[in-house]
């Protein structure tokens, strides 16, 4: 039991070395340490607000992104919506053109098919009067053949004749 029991002797030696190690490490080492840890507090602390910081950064970065997007959306609808009426216009303005073209054919179409048939019928005219003509001709040949025919006929168209 004398080796659990402890010597006075080797209290007071234990203390006092204690004692002169931690005077000499409280001079020379103890500064340090805590400057140390007190450094390794403070860039603990920086990193956790820069940290949040960050964090708060990214918050609105992403709010923003979201509003940007939101917005790209918008002018994205709203092109769409005006390339798609200038579609419609342009299909319309197209549409109107080949309308009012189509008429214009149509109508130079109808007026050409009436000089068509004027100049048919004028033709036609023309054609049945040098036939009467040739006919009345050969009519007339066939019955004037005499003479005496002839001062008949004159006579009678000189009776018929009413003079002014």
């Amino acid at each position: 039991m004398e080796l659990v029991t402890p010597n006075i002797g080797l209290i007071f030696w234990s203390v006092l070395t204690f004692s002169i190690v931690f005077i000499i490490l409280s001079q020379t080492a103890w500064k340090p340490i805590v400057q140390a840890l007190k450094d390794r507090e403070k860039s603990i602390t920086d990193a956790l607000s820069a940290a949040a910081k960050a964090k708060d950064e990214l918050t609105a970065l992403q709010a923003g992104n979201e509003k940007l997007l939101q917005e790209a959306r918008i002018e994205r609808e709203k092109m769409l919506r005006d390339a798609k009426t200038t579609a419609d216009k342009m299909i319309a303005d197209a549409a109107e053109r080949a309308n009012v073209e189509k008429n214009r054919i149509v109508s130079e179409a109808q007026e050409a098919i009436r000089n068509e048939k004027n100049a048919a019928l004028a033709d036609v005219k023309k054609q049945v009067a040098d036939l009467s003509l040739d006919i009345a001709e050969k009519v007339m040949k066939k019955q004037l053949e005499n003479k005496s025919a002839q001062i008949d006929l004159v006579k009678s168209y000189l009776a018929e004749a009413k003079i002014n």
